[in-house]
This record gives structure tokens, sequence and C-alpha cells, in this order.
């Protein structure tokens, strides 16, 4: 990414969300906010890639969005009415809330479809416009448009404000605005080797669980998302060599940033202090164990075997479980994790890392033919380029001596 385009990203994350806000307030029309900053977007893109950026970022991009939201009332019909019903301009939320907060939980509203949540978060929160969530998701460009689109309609139809929910409703919202993130920073997560993209999703996730965290300070489940999210992200550097996954066991852990995971480390501490412990705290405390881990071998898997039992008090679907024999796998030995793995073999049957860890634990105890067939398995499911290649070589490998 170049120096322009990351000034842009960032100016993106701090602007964009705010602008559509303030722009839907003013002028009682979040389809014609929406569409105004991401005109501005566009634009900035190409003149600020070809003329460099501007003195100001923030303010170009208000003065851009505010004349796009301008020249799009001047052009419909309703003008008239809509023009009656603007407000002042306004350069802060009515409630003092920040309003990239009130933007999400809108854009995460449960009367909209789960994918049309995600898509419209990148675009009007994070500033990501439709070609670059295409490109991230590897979509058809009209396809997201129009999900994009029908996401809007039915927050205008349906009267989603811009609001945060109410202190009793804000638990039951809250959960949908961190799953969100949370799959926003998985989609970057995994598809590192993708095509070529100009934004970083997963740091675009940090960024916007951490604004979920500070705006929400007493939401100890927010701070545990922050957590997790700024442990994982900070092994990035680590994660592909030469565009090659390399799994955790094998990653030279000198590139990690371990003043990111101090800092994540801080997060839990804080979200602990809170008392209401939840499932996103405790995959942050498994991350924390493995950051700290001076290597796999001297890792403390009794401890995250532990965490993991009581992760899947809260969660019990079949991936946690599934991590849940990973863990005990270093602890009891691969033998019983095998005879725990096949108990999952029904509703993972289409997972591929399920195979794939079938595939590591028939290897350790010398099945070695059944642990080809199983990685043979994982590399027709897996949809992931790097994933691909890596399954790939341990098939070509012989023995398949790695366990990973």
């Amino acid at each position: 990414m170049t120096t322009t385009d990351g000034l842009l990203a960032r100016t993106l994350r701090q602007e964009a969300g705010p602008l559509v806000a303030r722009l839907s307030r003013r002028f009682g029309d979040f389809d014609l906010a929406e569409e105004a900053v991401q005109g501005a977007v566009v634009e900035a893109l190409t003149r600020w890639r070809r003329d460099g950026p501007p003195d100001n970022p923030g303010a170009w991009l208000q003065v851009a969005a505010t004349r796009n939201a301008m020249d799009g009332m001047r052009h419909r019909d309703r003008q008239r009415a809509l023009a009656g019903r603007a407000d002042p301009p306004s350069s802060e939320p009515a409630d003092g809330t920040d309003e990239r907060l009130a933007l999400l939980f809108a854009c995460c509203h449960p009367a909209l479809a789960p994918e049309a949540r995600l898509a419209l978060t990148l675009r009007a929160v994070v500033g990501l416009t439709t070609p670059q969530i295409a490109r991230a998701f590897l979509a058809h460009e009209s396809t997201l448009a129009q999900r994009i689109v029908r996401a809007k309609r039915k927050i205008v139809s349906s009267g989603i404000s811009l609001t945060v929910p109410a202190e009793s409703e804000l638990a039951e919202r809250l959960g949908d605005v961190l799953a969100v993130v949370y799959v926003m920073f998985n989609e970057g997560f995994v598809s590192s080797t993708g095509p070529t993209q100009d934004r970083d999703l997963s740091a675009d996730a940090v960024w916007l669980a951490g604004v979920v965290a500070t705006s929400l300070p007493t939401e100890a489940e927010a701070w545990g998302l922050a957590a997790l999210l700024t442990i994982q992200h900070a092994r990035g550097r680590a994660r592909f060599v030469a565009g090659d996954l390399v799994l955790l066991r094998d990653q030279d852990r000198r590139l990690w940033d371990h003043a990111a995971i101090a800092g994540g480390e801080r997060m839990i501490e804080r979200a602990a202090s809170l008392g209401k412990p939840g499932p996103y705290q405790l995959q942050a405390a498994i991350a924390a164990v493995h950051a700290i881990g001076a290597s796999w071998e001297e890792t403390d898997w009794l401890q995250i075997s532990l965490l993991y039992d009581e992760l899947a008090r809260w969660d019990p679907s079949p991936v946690v479980r599934l991590n849940q024999v990973v863990a005990r796998s270093q602890v009891l030995g691969p033998l019983e994790a095998l005879a725990g793995l096949e108990q999952l073999s029904g509703p993972l049957a289409d997972y591929h890392l399920f195979h794939a860890t079938r595939a590591e634990l028939l290897t350790a105890v010398g099945r070695a033919a059944e642990a080809e067939a199983a990685n043979r398995r994982a590399l027709e499911l897996t949809t992931n380029d790097a994933e691909r290649r890596l399954l790939t070589t341990r098939l070509h490998r012989r023995p398949l001596d790695d366990g990973s």
C-alpha cells in the first residue's frame, strides 16, 4: 500500500462513518448521505493518487461529500420537501455519542440480512468502495451493489434510526455488532493471500473493534473482542512468507508485534475487571497464552485446554469443540484426541479444517494412508488459495513429517 493509500485508508476510517451520520441527520436521508460520501471516496481515490493528498484530508473529504449531497438534492424530485426538513449543519452528534458507533448499530440492525450487515458496514462505516468490498469477498460488483442497495432501502423503509440502542436493548444488539466486526476480521485474516487488495480488512476490523470498546467502556465483551483481534493481528507479519501460509507452530515469533500483544493483554485485564465473562474474552485469553509462549512446544497447553473447556460451555459449536480437541491433543496425546475428533465427523463432514486436523492426528499415530486421504479431503473442501498450497505441500511430502 502506498503512502497516499495508507493516508486515505486512515482518513476514511476516521471520517467516512461520521460523515454519513452527519449528512443523514442534516438532510434526513441515509441513502443520499451514503451515496454522497461514497462519491467523495471514489473521487479521493482518483485525485489523491494522481495529485497527492490534500493538506487537510478530513476537511477535503467533508467538503466533497457535502457538495455531492447538495448536488444530489438538486437532482431529486423531492428536493423541496427534503430541503425543508434539513437541519442546520452540525459537526457533533445530538446526544454526544460517537457517530461511528450509532451508524454501526444501524448497519448491523437485525432487520438486515446477515450478509448485508457486513457489506453495508464496510461501505458506510469503514469507507470501502463497492469494488473494494467485492474484491475482498471475491464477489461480483453487481452482486455487492445490489446487496448494499437492498440494505439501504431496508434501513429507510424500516425507519431504523442512527442511534445507539437504549441500555435495555444494548446487550442483544451489541452481539450483532461484535459478530460483524469479527467476521470482517476473519475475512481479511484468512484471505491475506488472495487477489491484491488496497485495504487491509483485518486492520480495519481491529480499528473498528477499538472504536466500539472505547465508546462502550463498560461492555466487557467489546473489550474482549478488541483484545482478541489486536493479538491475532499482531501475528500478521509471521503468518505468510513469500505468499505462503505459515501455521502458528512454525511462525517466526520474532516477527510478531509484541507491543500490540501487550496492548491486547491490557484490554483483557480491563475486560476482566468488569466481572462479565464471555466467549470473546475467553478467545482473547487463549490467544494471549499462545502469544506469550516462547515456542509451540513451550506453550502452556494445559491452560489453553482449560480455557477451551470453559469456552465450549459458552459456545458448544462444533468448530469450538474442534479447537478443544486440538488443545487436548497437546495435553493428552493424539490417540485420545482422535477419539474425541470422531464425534465431530457428522457436523463437520464438509469443514476442511476438521479433515486437516484429523490428518495431523492420524499422522502422529502412524496411520499414514488414512492421513493422506484426510488431507486430500481437506484439499477438496478449502476455497482459500494459501490453504490449498499448504495442503498440497503436505500431500507431496514423503513422509508427512511436519505434523502441521
